[in-house]
């Protein structure tokens, strides 16, 4: 049996990259539970149950971002306060239960935390990074899918 090779540590750019990158997806996480647990209105069981599915899968994605931190030689940032601190994403607006409006600030959220993995697969690409790099792209993929589910409740 052959012994696994050790990863070669990166960049602190790249594992930067993952933190910021962790700080959005846990903060979407929690923006997507907040509309789960507030929306009423129209669709309602329809987006409950899509918006715990946006938390569970971002909470995935957070994971597996942590976890690649943590295998080239950094640390997962996943603190409240780093979060607070790093993540892109808007503040959450805690005051409605409307469910268009949930449908419209989390589809933000997302296109924001999308945008921002894009660039990172780049950065990681140029870094030599290829293995980073297909992970945000396994992100981002997973992403726009949701954000597609979510968007298709958006009333013209």
């Amino acid at each position: 049996m052959s012994a696994v090779p050790e990863l070669k540590t990166q960049p602190s750019s790249v594992i930067d990259l993952l933190n910021q990158s962790l700080a959005g997806a846990i903060d979407l996480k929690l923006q997507a539970k907040q509309a789960h647990w507030n929306v009423k209105g129209e669709n309602f069981i329809a987006l409950h149950e899509l918006f715990d599915t946006v938390s569970a899968q971002a909470d995935g994605y957070a994971d597996m971002i942590a976890e690649r931190a943590v295998q080239l030689g950094g640390i997962a940032q996943g603190t409240v306060q780093t979060i607070a601190r790093d993540t892109k994403l808007a503040v959450y607006p805690v005051d409605m239960h409307d469910s268009q409006r949930h449908v419209k600030a989390l589809s933000t959220a997302m296109s924001t935390l999308a945008d921002f993995l894009r660039s990172a697969i780049d950065s990681s690409d140029e870094s030599g990074d290829a293995v980073t790099a297909d992970l945000l792209t396994e992100a981002t993929r997973g992403l726009d899918k949701l954000r597609w589910f979510v968007e298709s409740h958006i009333s013209a």
